[in-house]
């Protein structure tokens, strides 16, 4: 897996040695080095996230690519949904949209 700056990550013990049990953690990528490095490993250069998702700490790490476990590509269409108890004329939900660019598809 290449890691691409957005792309947000669970960095464990499988990624290296030192994200192992309560020092695992999420990471969303800003940078990827280009640094020469082993095979199989790369720096990335990020936030840590909360559970909330907020960014609490900016931090550079050296991990293995195959390590890495994908939750949020950066690459996917992001999904808009309506809020909580959005709905149309007919009374039913709004569906969702997929957005692209900043625009709407529907």
């Amino acid at each position: 897996m290449d890691p691409t700056p957005g792309d947000v990550f669970h960095v464990g013990a499988a990624a290296s040695v030192q994200f192992s049990g309560v020092r695992s953690l999420t990471f969303r990528v800003i940078k990827v080095g280009d640094r020469p490095t082993y095979h199989g490993w790369v720096w990335l250069t990020g936030y840590v996230l909360d559970r909330s998702g907020n960014a609490v700490d900016r931090r550079e790490i050296f991990v293995q690519r195959a390590g890495l476990r994908l939750l949020v590509s950066a690459t996917a269409p992001a999904v808009r949904r309506a809020p909580p108890g959005l709905r149309n004329s007919a009374g039913r939900r709004f569906a969702p949209t997929t957005v692209s660019a900043g625009r709407s598809l529907r």
